[in-house]
């Protein structure tokens, strides 16, 4: 246990106390005006830990009505799209390793809301921080299935951003 609490105040104090490597903002479409977020990227000898903060996602009414939505680093290096696909610029999943979905370096875990909120922390070694400068963020509709090839089936791109120093 004194293992696992040492770990844990690794990571708490790299939050704290270490600049992030890289952020991310993230805007909604023109559906969700609302919806903004941010992205923390530092660069850990484990791998990357990212603190994500969401606010202004669709809020589910029920208790058994979702409120879990897709999230991933895409391939492309801008938010910028059609009134169809308003990220199309944003491309496919991040997936230098040409992997089957969902072993793709961009796939992250979900973000699960609480009254239209997330906050969350997670650990990844599939990418380092310097692979994904200038790449972008995606929130998806829907939840990622974890199956459907090449992407999960997530649904529409609701929000977007790029991935800076």
């Amino acid at each position: 246990m004194l293992f696992l609490r040492q770990q844990s105040s690794y990571y708490i104090d790299t939050l704290a106390k270490s600049r992030p490597d890289a952020r991310c903002f993230l805007r909604g479409d023109k559906t969700h005006p609302d919806l903004a977020g941010k992205a923390l990227f530092f660069q850990t000898k484990e791998g990357v830990l990212l603190q994500v903060e969401v606010i202004g996602l669709p809020a589910k009414p029920g208790r058994c009505d979702g409120g879990v939505f897709g999230f991933h680093i895409h391939a492309g290096d801008k938010c910028a799209g059609t009134p169809a696909d308003p990220f199309a610029g944003a491309m496919g999943h991040y997936n230098p390793y040409a992997c089957k979905h969902p072993e793709h370096a961009g796939d992250l875990p979900p973000l699960f809301e609480a009254k239209g909120r997330v906050f969350m922390v997670f650990l990844t070694d599939r990418f380092t921080v310097r692979d994904v400068i200038g790449k972008t963020m995606i929130i998806h509709a829907r939840p990622d299935d974890f199956t459907t090839q090449p992407s999960g089936n997530a649904g529409a791109r609701i929000a977007c951003g790029v991935i800076r120093r």
